[in-house]
């Protein structure tokens, strides 16, 4: 049993991948994924203080939740290579409810966002992402980028001065100047020149590793008065503790949690899943959607028992990993546990390290994570597709992810239904098999948007006594279409005439059976290969209402 035990999480590892490439057997994968922890960790600790900030919680509130998230989420996630923790999204939800109810009623609501995400996980709802177009990722990738970019310019200010606020870095503070401007802005630029030219010489090293290290050790090697991690807060703490919520157990305390708890775990099972997704592009993986609400959820249950403040994945830091080189889930556990290692030894080491060192790297993951052929392709692809990548990107920055990618997938879908709609014609002629009658011949789906133009199609004054609707091109989809299909045959009735429909797929029979509107259940033609003409029995919908 132990065998087998240590076997599995041993293949969770990727510690006997197929993959020779990825084996960490290998030396050279072994130290590329541990620098590339080493690198994200660096860049985890300045952001998940900047969060804490925002949701208006202790520093340590926020490396906490960095370190069991990012630990839990490494070992059980969905895709190797993620990088969850505290991030923004859920941040300048989490202030409203800290600051009216207190902190121990954020750690009840995280649990019960956690347990949420679970239920999501173990229903497999995570496969609905899949309804996320193109157009809504291109622009949630935009947004997620110009939000970091923002974010980072709070670094620019004076240390202290800005207070927790949704304004990705933009609202409140002073801002620096004069020489403390020039250096911040020249430290910055020196990070993101060795980030961009180290892996032209060599890629022994991860480039954003070496980048915060030489920057690190110009500013302390000369002294120089630039802002440093410390200036934000310290962060040294000891270990995580079991704590239980301390609030009420009843229905009150319910009622206050559960609106914030669903919206939560609706952003971070959007920004965990859009960032899977990313992250398998760059990797070539696919699945494990549903595997990453089960880790988000457990990750978040443990984090609001241990005094954290919940998160989900982060794409920044995601790219960082991805980018350094790191495939497997070693790099993301070795930067949970390098972040406890700050908390607990290195504080006072890591609280040396600049501001700017950390800002250029974000930086350079703005430039990789835009996606730039985004204006190649708007003037070749439909405007409706052009509309929904800036309307996303648009709503990302303004106000979160979650209503830019549900906004993005309504207008995708509404855009869909009516060129649907338009798809719907209809040929008629003298049918073959019944003498006398007429066939009108639909091409296109029945559903909501189409049945207008659906009952302007027949001709029902100079029709025959029998008419006949052949649906072989066409699909019944929903209760409109069902009630046009009632509404014509009240139309003919009235006139002392008959609709019968034909070639129905055996979904349509189906659905059409169990509204009550044939007049004789039996089996259809799916294959088409024998036409069984039904009328239609009205009165289903209310006769027209």
């Amino acid at each position: 049993m132990v065998k087998a035990t240590l076997s599995a999480l041993a293949n969770r590892l990727s510690l006997t991948s197929n993959d020779a490439s990825l084996s960490l057997k290998d030396p050279q994968r072994l130290k590329t994924e541990i620098l590339a922890g080493l690198t994200v960790a660096l860049a985890l600790v300045p952001e998940a203080v900047a969060f804490a900030f925002v949701a208006g919680v202790h520093p340590l509130v926020g490396l906490y939740a960095a370190f069991i998230v990012g630990l839990v989420t490494a070992v059980i996630g969905g895709r190797p290579g993620m990088i969850s923790g505290a991030t923004g999204a859920l941040a300048v939800v989490m202030v409203a409810l800290v600051a009216e109810h207190g902190v121990e009623y954020l750690f009840a609501t995280v649990v019960l966002m956690g347990v949420l995400q679970l239920g999501a996980g173990i229903f497999k709802l995570g496969k609905f992402i899949r309804l996320v177009p193109t157009p809504v990722m291109l622009g949630f990738v935009n947004g997620l980028a110009i939000v970091i970019f923002m974010a980072q310019l709070g670094q620019f200010k004076v240390p202290g001065s800005e207070h927790a606020s949704g304004g990705h870095g933009m609202a409140g503070g002073e801002w620096l100047s004069g020489m403390p401007l020039m250096l911040m802005l020249g430290l910055t630029a020196l990070t993101m020149l060795v980030i961009w030219g180290l892996p032209k010489l060599t890629k022994a090293i991860p480039a954003p590793l070496a980048g915060i290290a030489i920057t690190a050790a110009i500013v302390i090697g000369f002294g120089l008065d630039a802002p440093r991690v410390g200036d934000l807060a310290s962060i040294q703490g000891g270990l995580p503790t079991f704590h239980i919520p301390m609030v009420p157990l009843d229905f009150e305390t319910l009622k206050i949690i559960f609106p914030y708890a669903v919206i939560l775990a609706a952003i971070g099972l959007i920004e965990s899943l859009l960032t899977l997704n990313l992250v398998g592009e760059l990797t070539g993986k696919r699945g494990g959607a549903s595997q990453e609400c089960v880790a988000q959820g457990a990750a978040n249950v443990i984090t609001g028992f241990f005094g954290g403040m919940g998160g989900c994945a982060m794409i920044g830091q995601s790219m960082i990993n991805v980018q350094s080189g790191a495939r497997t889930r070693l790099a993301a556990i070795m930067a949970a546990l390098f972040l406890l290692s700050f908390i607990l030894f290195a504080s006072p080491l890591i609280e040396q390290i600049p501001l700017a060192a950390l800002t250029g790297v974000m930086f350079m993951v703005v430039i990789g994570t835009f996606a730039w052929n985004s204006f190649r392709i708007m003037l070749k692809i439909p405007r409706s597709d052009a509309l929904v990548i800036i309307l996303v990107t648009v709503v990302t920055v303004q106000y979160d992810l979650a209503v830019a990618v549900v906004a993005g997938v309504i207008v995708s879908a509404l855009v869909y239904a009516w060129r649907s709609a338009k798809r719907l014609h209809i040929s008629a002629h003298d049918s073959h098999t019944v003498p006398g009658a007429k066939t009108y011949e639909l091409d296109g789906p029945l559903f909501f948007a189409s049945t207008d133009n659906f009952s302007e199609l027949f001709d029902i004054e100079n029709d025959p006594d029998v008419v006949i609707v052949d649906f072989k091109r066409s699909r019944v989809v929903d209760q409109s279409a069902l009630q046009a299909i009632e509404d014509l045959a009240l139309k003919y009735e009235s006139k002392g005439k008959e609709l019968r429909l034909r070639h129905l797929s055996r979904d349509c029979h189906q659905l059409l059976t169990k509204a009550g509107q044939l007049m004789i259940d039996s089996d259809d033609d799916p294959d088409y290969q024998v036409a069984a003409d039904y009328s239609v029995r009205t009165g289903a919908f209310g006769g027209g209402h």
